[in-house]
């Protein structure tokens, strides 16, 4: 089987967005590919400054994945901070980025345009990601259409270092894009994004989950009037709800008949109703803190006896070893 990988950041909670993006993907993606994903402690530290904090959302991440369905048994699932080989090839990787590669990623540009302060990790983020993405061999990695620079730096990173040390060590990977997989919107309308403050929570309960559907943003329009397909609630209820839930939205949107607050009822029962087995496998996968810490550390030692592998290969490449 080719390879995969990716890696999820442990900061915030995991929501909706998150779910549908990629969780599910991983899920289907393990029948078809070899698989690696890795919790991102690494990169985390470019934000986090709560040691204890992150060890609760690494926890948390990993209860996440395992609850929407992540086999270990399929899935190489492990910490990055369990495979100090990634710093080590980051390192070796750094030597051979040029400076302009590093300025022209999307989230210095951006932090860059807002002031804010940038620190040197992140700064460095796409490299540390280039060396994730090169350790496995990994043929492609799944991305949405705002990631792929990720896997194009990796990319350029890799031919960088075949030319100047003139060997051919890495595999160079492909950006794996889903075609038609739904961005899932916000409750204001935006992308569903931690950043933007406007997510509805993957492990909410179902009272929380009512109280962010009934926040969703809306028009002024009456109940019996009809609605405008394009909006923020109507794209929910299309990743959300059921075939026979859908019939009565399409109706209300058609012909009027059902107003906004009916509708996103609704929509928060179907929400509630698709997730309830997930949520019931998360709570006892987080009360079991270390059946958790076992999966992590048996796919920590799959993971690094493959890092392992690659950084022979590297240092006797660049004559270290």
């Amino acid at each position: 089987m080719k390879r995969l990988v990716s890696g999820v950041k442990p900061t915030g909670e995991v929501h909706l967005g998150n779910y549908v993006g990629a969780m599910r993907r991983f899920v289907t993606l393990a029948g078809q590919y070899e698989s690696f994903v890795f919790l991102a402690d690494y990169h985390a530290l470019t934000t986090v400054r709560d040691a204890a904090l992150l060890k609760k959302q690494t926890r948390e991440l990993a209860a996440a994945y395992l609850a929407v369905g992540l086999d270990p048994k399929k899935t190489v699932l492990f910490r990055q901070s369990d495979v100090p080989e990634h710093a080590e090839l980051a390192w070796i990787l750094n030597c051979v980025t040029p400076m302009p590669t590093l300025q022209r990623a999307h989230a210095f540009k951006d932090a860059a345009a807002k002031k804010k302060e940038i620190n040197v990790g992140i700064f460095d983020y796409p490299v540390l990601m280039a060396a994730d993405i090169l350790m496995y061999r990994a043929v492609v990695v799944p991305v949405g259409k705002d990631q792929v620079q990720h896997v194009e730096i990796a990319r350029e990173i890799a031919k960088r270092f075949h030319t100047e040390f003139g060997a051919e060590v890495f595999t160079l990977p492909e950006p794996l894009i889903e075609k038609g997989t739904e961005t899932v919107p916000g409750i204001d309308g935006q992308k569903m994004s931690k950043s933007y403050g406007n997510v509805i929570p993957l492990f909410a309960s179902a009272e929380e989950t009512k109280k962010r559907v009934m926040r969703i943003t809306t028009d002024s329009r009456a109940p019996a009037e009809p609605k405008d397909k394009k909006d923020t609630l109507y794209a929910l209820h299309k990743v959300f709800s059921s075939a026979a839930a859908m019939k009565k939205v399409d109706a209300a949107y058609d012909n009027g008949g059902l107003g906004y607050k009916e509708l996103k009822e609704l929509l928060a029962d179907e929400i509630n109703a698709q997730l309830s087995d997930i949520r019931a496998r998360y709570d006892d996968l987080i009360a079991d803190p270390k059946k958790l810490d076992k999966v992590l550390a048996d796919g920590g030692e799959c993971a690094r006896a493959e890092a392992q592998k690659m950084m022979k290969t590297v240092r006797e490449a660049v004559g270290l070893q």
